[in-house]
């Protein structure tokens, strides 16, 4: 049985900048739609095309939940969050699509993420209804 996954995420302008979080089912494609500024809106108006941090859910609700509780929090918390994992606030983009290396250490099977032996993969495809 095939497990889904859904992404809680934070997008920048730069590094301690504006910052959006969302939710998705499928975080390498949402991530490509803030980067083409595709989605008018927020991230749009505030260039936000950096992906600099994210976790994954292994369901809907859990990831809505914490993307709200996320939003609630301190501009300062958001900023600590990001630079647990991310001190640099390096783009995860690249690596996120396979071309670059993750500014941390992730095991071999990223739920989510694929590698070997991964069976959960991002759920249904944003562009369908």
């Amino acid at each position: 049985m095939r497990e889904h996954a859904y992404a809680v995420y934070l997008m920048t302008n730069t590094r301690r900048g504006v910052l959006y979080a969302g939710v998705t089912a499928n975080l390498p494609y949402r991530a490509q739609q803030h980067r083409e500024h595709l989605l008018p809106g927020f991230t749009d108006r505030h260039g936000c095309t950096r992906l600099v941090w994210f976790e994954v859910h292994t369901d809907i609700e859990s990831a809505i939940h914490r993307e709200k509780l996320i939003k609630r929090w301190r501009r300062e918390w958001k900023f600590k969050l990001v630079e647990a994992r991310n001190p640099e606030w390096v783009d995860l983009y690249p690596a996120l699509m396979g071309l670059a290396e993750y500014p941390w250490y992730e095991p071999p099977a990223v739920p989510g993420l694929g590698g070997p032996g991964s069976t959960l993969r991002f759920g249904r495809d944003d562009r369908e209804g």
